[in-house]
């Protein structure tokens, strides 16, 4: 009986939900809440960070809100479990209150700040806690997709609790095995009121679940372009460990030219690193290396020194520079003195003539993105836009740093995902090369820019 009454609550607050006075229009471009679902140590803010650095990459101005955050502004002191126990109705007015400030921080990144995504970062394991989400989500007009983490296997709760939990601000300088005993409780508190998504009585909520980071999925009611995209990337993911191998090709005669673009083979130097390349590349004793390439001649022949199959991308292939192809800078400056301010007003958005943009090399290297994230070890010998392109995803750059990250030619960078970010080792492999590297203009350059582009509209 007790059950039943329960149930009929439920649906009555579903009800509410549904039928609010106070709800506006759902546009086709109205931002989206993604609101995590899951008891603690299931990944979720692992995920939240993940999909909140892809969403950026892409270009859809992604925040996430994790609850923890506030909570520990809240209540400068953590002491014990004590304060997530069901029955703490102190506590659970302040969780409520601080549930309500991350909320309005979202209308306000919304309406002031132009975001498109917000990510809930909460565990949300209450039907009544999700319920007043939708409400909310349904008077602001704004769209929700609930992404539900699931996991009952002992060996990977308890690396996460390992790897970060017990390392995490609310325990600061505390004894490991005691903060490892606390949060365990802490995790059985939550246990007593999680209720999860359900197939029946949520049918018409956007949602996926994910089973045991990845092992399986459960998606229901995908309803625009932004969710569809958040479903493909989750489904992608994975937490194996693995390293991944950076590397532009080995010097080519363009960069002695001082060129850019074009499709010239290796300088002297630069089969030397090649060489030098495939003698590091052995010497790490990788299990299973998949090594990509571009279609280009320079990471083709780097490759090929490294005595191991390889596959080529023309997702790879470096930015097309259009009109400016095989020229110096200097040449460019001469012969295209505006579209040479230009670029330097916005690197990141500006299109060469009949070439790309990193804007556009962003979106063509995606499919590498998801690629990257399905695989193990991978060394990618590439360009250097296109290794900014995969770094400031990689190391969630935003676009207005990404043109200016340095690559240099004969160096390895080593990136091993850790937490909630990468861990990066550059490696220089003893052989010369030029520097490729322009810096950002400085604001006395910037002023003379103006200047250029006012004499040559004249």
């Amino acid at each position: 009986m007790r059950n039943y009454i329960w149930s009929m609550y439920n649906r009555f607050l579903w009800c509410l939900s549904c039928f609010s006075p106070a709800s506006v229009p759902q546009f086709t471009n109205s931002p989206t809440l993604i609101v995590m679902v899951g008891l603690p140590a299931r990944g979720k803010t692992y995920i939240s960070k993940k999909l909140t650095r892809y969403l950026n990459w892409i270009g859809v101005p992604t925040k996430v809100f994790n609850l923890g955050q506030y909570r520990r502004e809240a209540v400068q002191s953590y002491k014990s479990f004590e304060f997530f126990r069901p029955d703490n109705e102190e506590a659970m007015q302040i969780r409520k209150a601080c549930a309500s400030n991350a909320l309005k921080d979202v209308v306000i990144y919304f309406s002031k700040e132009h975001g498109q995504v917000a990510v809930f970062d909460a565990t949300n394991t209450t039907r009544e806690r999700r319920v007043s989400i939708v409400s909310f989500a349904k008077e602001k007009g704004y769209k929700v997709f609930f992404v539900e983490s699931i996991c009952d296997d002992p060996d990977i709760i308890a690396q996460n609790i390992t790897d970060v939990k017990v390392s995490s601000p609310d325990y600061l300088n505390c004894d490991k095995e005691e903060a490892l005993a606390d949060f365990l409780k802490r995790i059985e508190c939550y246990k007593q009121t999680y209720v999860p998504l359900d197939d029946e009585k949520d049918r018409r909520l956007s949602y996926i679940k994910i089973f045991n980071v990845g092992s399986r999925y459960l998606v229901n009611c995908v309803r625009d372009h932004i969710q569809s995209r958040i479903v493909y990337y989750l489904m992608n993911i994975h937490v194996t460990p693995r390293s991944i191998y950076l590397s532009r090709h080995g010097e080519s005669n363009m960069n002695l030219l001082g060129c850019i673009g074009g499709d010239s083979g290796l300088s002297p130097r630069g089969h030397k690193y090649a060489t030098a390349l495939g003698t590091f590349i052995k010497s790490q004793h990788i299990k299973d290396l998949k090594v990509w390439t571009s279609h280009m001649k320079r990471t083709i022949q780097t490759a090929e020194h490294l005595g191991i199959p390889y596959e080529q991308w023309k997702a790879l292939n470096e930015i097309d520079a259009g009109v400016c192809e095989e020229l110096t800078y200097e040449e460019i400056q001469d012969n295209h003195p505006e579209e040479f301010a230009l670029r330097d007003q916005d690197k990141y958005r500006y299109r060469y003539p009949k070439g790309e943009s990193y804007e556009d090399l962003v979106h063509r290297l995606e499919p590498v993105i998801m690629e990257l994230e399905r695989q193990e070890n991978v060394l990618v010998v590439c360009h250097q836009a296109v290794m900014r392109c995969l770094l400031a995803y990689l190391l969630d750059k935003t676009a207005d740093e990404l043109p200016y990250l340095k690559c240099p030619l004969h160096t390895v960078l080593k990136l091993t995902p850790v937490a909630y970010g990468c861990k990066v080792e550059h490696v220089f492999l003893n052989v010369e090369a030029v520097n490729t590297h322009r810096e950002r203009p400085g604001v006395s350059f910037t002023k003379h820019v103006h200047l250029l582009q006012a004499q040559y509209k004249k």
